[in-house]
């Protein structure tokens, strides 16, 4: 991945509420949730979550599927895993071993 498109994946997920939303569905798992759902979680009203849904699904952080007459949604762990794997790539000057270089769960100090 390079800077710019981390810069706007981060840039989308600079918003407290689409972080709730994807904390939510890394909980949820493959099975996901619905709109419905991720409103009650996040406490926002269905269509402000369905705003930031709109964003997270067009930036490729979240997957959505219809199923009957609603819409489920999913993480997109591809996504997800490609943005860490960029913040982390050179952490600890290319170790693979990040529980030695970085023992705090908080990250390297």
């Amino acid at each position: 991945m390079k800077e710019e498109g981390a810069a706007a994946l981060f840039g989308v997920l600079s918003n407290s509420d689409r972080l709730r939303v994807i904390r939510a569905l890394v909980e949820a798992g493959p099975a996901g949730l619905n709109a419905g759902e991720i409103a009650k979680t996040i406490a926002a009203s269905p269509s402000r979550a369905s705003f930031h849904l709109a964003a997270l699904s067009d930036a490729g952080f979240v997957v959505r599927e219809r199923q009957s007459r609603s819409l489920n949604y999913r993480v997109n762990f591809a996504t997800l895993g490609a943005l860490i794997t960029f913040l982390m790539e050179d952490c600890c000057n290319g170790s693979t071993d990040l529980k030695r270089c970085c023992p705090s769960a908080s990250g390297c100090s």
